[in-house]
């Protein structure tokens, strides 16, 4: 129905006369995750490129990224002329902080914590680290949409964040994405990089922020349709899972094979992955019922998978952020061991939100014994 109405208005592009889909959806994430702007993109890479843009990120700098993320948290500083450094994730499945101090370098301008798998990042440490090292933080909440953080809910806590509304996401809608922050700057400067530089929109006060030239990354009328409506059943599925999460570790913390995965948050956790003490064992898991997959067989999310990115490799040699960086940048496969060992040794949990809790339960004790 209301991508019929979207369609009946007549008003395909959001900025036309009269159009508001996209607009109030804008409105209500930002009242749903408490932040103060949202501005909804075409895919959640394109989010990421646009708060780099945002924040002024460029040639010559370094971004610290994790070595466990889809490869586009990698690639998005690429885009925007910086080089992204590898930085080792905990048991968490999320960046480790100590890792993120070592890595540090002068030219260091930019944190992206990926809060992957619903799993949410130490985002205390991180603000912490960052403010000390005056970095910006934006935030890979793409897998995260909906997830809190102690009082906070992810893509809100930091400088900026990104959403994906794709096919795999909490918010569905097959391809899409948005960038979030409290910075009214930021939000300018992202709305006029997604647009082409916004020189013919009706956007209103620029804070004296001059036009300069962007992309093309706008979003149509029926998008910002379907996203009111996702948005509105998020919440439900959210409790659901919290709920069915909390039901299953309860029963796979008996087992004695292996353990469930540590949170930041266990209070507001709605992912669930277990680890096993050797590569073996989570190898053997991985044909049991209940158990989704082993990390370190998902393609582009482990590091030594992204082979443009470890080759250094753009579509023409003058474009290359590499050579414009300040010192020699190297990626090894093994460069990031310890990230390949939590990977090698981590299953994901299906919480089997289609099934009854009962029927899930039982699987969970089987795996448990």
């Amino acid at each position: 129905m209301a991508v019929g109405q979207a369609i009946a208005d007549g008003q395909m592009i959001r900025y036309g006369t009269g159009a508001n889909f996209t607009a109030r959806f804008e409105e209500e994430l930002c009242d749903y995750i408490g932040a103060g702007h949202a501005l909804t993109v075409n895919s959640g890479t394109n989010a990421l490129v646009a708060a780099l843009a945002a924040a002024g990120i460029g040639p010559g700098d370094e971004v610290l990224v994790p070595a466990y993320t889809w490869m586009s948290t990698a690639v998005a500083p690429v885009q925007v002329g910086a080089v992204p450094i590898l930085v080792d994730i905990d048991e968490t499945l999320t960046i480790d902080p100590e890792d993120i101090r070592r890595k540090i370098t002068p030219y260091t301008r930019a944190i992206i914590p990926v809060h992957m798998v619903n799993a949410p990042c130490d985002m205390d440490a991180i603000l912490s680290i960052a403010k000390e090292h005056g970095l910006i933080v934006i935030e890979d909440a793409c897998q995260a949409v909906g997830v809190r953080y102690k009082d906070k809910y992810c893509g809100a806590i930091g400088d900026l964040g990104a959403f994906s509304f794709n096919k795999f996401k909490n918010v569905n809608i097959g391809e899409g994405g948005a960038v979030i922050t409290n910075d009214e700057r930021y939000y300018i400067r992202a709305r006029s990089y997604h647009d082409l530089g916004s020189m013919i929109r009706g956007h209103g006060d620029r804070m004296n922020e001059p036009e300069f030239i962007g992309m093309n990354m706008k979003v149509t009328e029926i998008q910002g349709a379907m996203l009111r409506v996702q948005l509105r059943k998020l919440k439900p599925v959210m409790r659901q899972m919290q709920k069915r999460r909390a039901e299953l570790a309860g029963i796979l913390d008996t087992a004695k094979d292996f353990r469930v995965t540590p949170h930041n948050d266990l209070a507001h956790a709605v992912s669930l992955s277990v680890l096993a003490p050797t590569k073996e064992k989570a190898i053997a898991l991985t044909g049991q019922r209940g158990v989704f997959n082993r990390l370190r067989d998902s393609s582009k999310h482990v590091y030594t998978n992204w082979e443009p990115l470890m080759a250094k490799r753009t579509f023409h040699p003058k474009m290359n952020p590499w050579s414009w960086a300040k010192r020699e940048i190297t990626y090894t496969p093994d460069m990031c061991a310890r990230t390949l060992d939590i990977l090698d040794r981590t299953c994901i949990i299906n919480l089997g939100l289609k099934y009854p809790a009962p029927l899930m339960q039982m699987v969970a004790r089987k795996l448990a014994a």
